[in-house]
């Protein structure tokens, strides 16, 4: 990391780090969206007249502000706006719906809600009215503006609660994550020291702002004064002309966004896809090997992958500097101050800076953390001797068959090496003889040729796995669920679709 975004880096808020860079590089560009730039003094100005604006409607520091809104430069000055004031910010996906957002707002006690109006033929504004949503605005292509004058000096102190982010909720009603200032600049950092960008760089954007990513990366903008591609419907080809343009030279998200640049890539084989990228980043979703390599070898570029989750927006980082092998088969090492605790069967715990204050609900904030204060994530890993973490899986997707631990990463991993499965997810299902049955669900890349449970099962022994670790069914689909989020595979659909109630037959 450079000393000035070291120096930055120390900033107390958000608004402190947004005035301090806009201080230093007011005309460098921050968010370039189609024919859009807006400069870090610009940033730094709209937003302010923008907290001004809100200011005037009622919203005073500490009031919960929740917001719908895509990837789009006025969200991103919305949302400093907020942080200028000091107010609570709920941000929520702009693909959720009723059920979620009725959640989230009620659980929040939100007093506003900023939604884009109709966006993608939903509209949004009249969800809002029918969940009973107080304080209901648009903020699209305008926002609120008023005379900056009228505000309050802005809030000293980034310790204290003013981010709401929501978990997934894949298993039951999501969970509101509590962050501050300083969780979201401390995991931001992580992402810059790792990266080992430049002011030369152009970032991108692909992914939905509201998500903890948003702030994640943004926070690396403010550190190196480079500017991102902001998308606000992603998706590829139609996407590259984009990239192109603006000459990015870091892309990614996660393994699914991966795994679309390469099915692109390999559509003209000889000729590189965006010119100037010179890195894949991303996270929120294992990673093959494979996938890594087959990057390096086909987009001639490098792929970093780290770990990261709402509660904690990023753990570890590969860097451009780490061996082949471990950004192959790691998620990167740990900046300073995170600190991994491996707990007795292999669980990964965290403690740092960067972790959140726990959950809305007290009795789940109380469940979350051992008695060290070490958040319990689930998941299950080991840290090599160069300080790399591996990570095998979750403590729920170890199969346990016949009394023995099976690892389900392990099998993914190794179907990622077929030639016919284009993606793979596997799941524990339970079965009265063995406990949990195994069982490989995959998607195919087009033209691929079909799969047999037998065919399968012959590909992975030759690989080395052991029999024990075999499928004992197999399903094809078209495609894999995913969120909405980062397109992270939803095992608990797998499960409730081939399980007892899904009642499939194996393949």
């Amino acid at each position: 990391m450079t000393d000035t975004a070291h120096t930055l880096g120390t900033s107390r808020t958000l608004w402190e780090l947004v005035e301090r860079r806009a201080a230093l590089t007011p005309d460098r560009p921050v968010l370039l969206q189609e024919d859009r730039v807006l400069t870090f003094g610009e940033l730094r100005e709209r937003a302010e007249r923008c907290a001004a604006g809100l200011y005037g409607r009622g919203v005073r520091p500490g009031t919960v502000v929740a917001w719908q809104l895509p990837t789009r430069i006025e969200t991103a000055v919305l949302s400093f706006a907020l942080a200028r004031i000091g107010a609570v910010q709920s941000p929520v996906i702009p693909f959720y719906r009723d059920r979620e957002v009725g959640f989230a707002l009620r659980e929040s006690k939100a007093e506003f809600f900023a939604v884009p109006g109709v966006w993608r033929g939903f509209d949004h504004t009249e969800m809002a009215r029918r969940l009973g949503a107080r304080g209901v605005f648009e903020a699209y292509g305008s926002l609120p503006d008023g005379d900056p004058a009228v505000l309050p000096p802005p809030p000293a102190d980034g310790t204290g609660v003013r981010w709401i982010y929501w978990t997934s909720g894949t298993t039951s009603d999501p969970k509101g994550v509590l962050h501050t200032d300083r969780s979201l600049i401390a995991g931001g950092s992580c992402l810059a020291h790792a990266l080992h960008l430049t002011a030369d760089d152009v970032g991108s954007m692909a992914f939905p702002y509201a998500h903890i990513a948003g702030p994640d990366y943004t926070v690396m903008l403010l550190l190196y004064g480079f500017p991102a591609v902001m998308f606000e419907h992603f998706a590829l080809p139609g996407a590259l002309a984009e990239y192109r343009r603006h000459g990015v030279t870091v892309a990614g998200g996660s393994t699914a966004f991966y795994s679309m640049f390469l099915a692109e890539q390999r559509k003209q084989p000889g000729r590189k896809l965006i010119p100037s990228l010179r890195l894949l980043a991303g996270g929120g979703a294992p990673k093959p090997p494979e996938i890594y390599h087959a990057v390096v070898r086909e987009m001639g570029c490098q792929l970093t992958h780290g770990y990261g989750m709402t509660e904690v927006p990023m753990i570890t980082m590969g860097s451009p500097d780490d061996t082949a092998e471990d950004l192959a088969t790691t998620e990167g090492r740990p900046p300073a101050g995170m600190e991994i605790r491996i707990a007795d069967g292999g669980e990964v715990r965290l403690r740092g800076e960067a972790v959140c204050q726990g959950y809305l609900d007290p009795a789940q904030s109380a469940a979350a953390f051992d008695e060290d204060g070490f958040l319990i994530t689930g998941d299950v890993g080991h840290v090599t001797a160069s300080g790399h973490l591996v990570l095998t899986g979750r403590i729920k997707d170890i199969i346990i068959r016949k009394g023995e631990n099976i690892s389900a990463k392990e099998i993914e991993d190794l179907l990622h090496l077929h030639p016919e499965v284009g993606d793979a997810a596997v799941v524990g299902l339970p079965d009265p003889e063995r406990g949990e049955r195994v069982c490989a669900v995959v998607e195919q890349p087009p033209g691929a040729g079909p799969l047999t449970l037998a065919g399968i099962t012959a590909f992975l022994r030759e690989q080395g796995l052991s029999v024990h670790k075999l499928p004992e069914q197999l399903e094809v689909v078209e495609a894999l669920p995913r969120n909405d989020a980062l397109r992270k595979v939803l095992k608990y659909k797998l499960r409730e679709r081939y399980g007892p109630a899904g009642a499939a037959t194996p393949s």
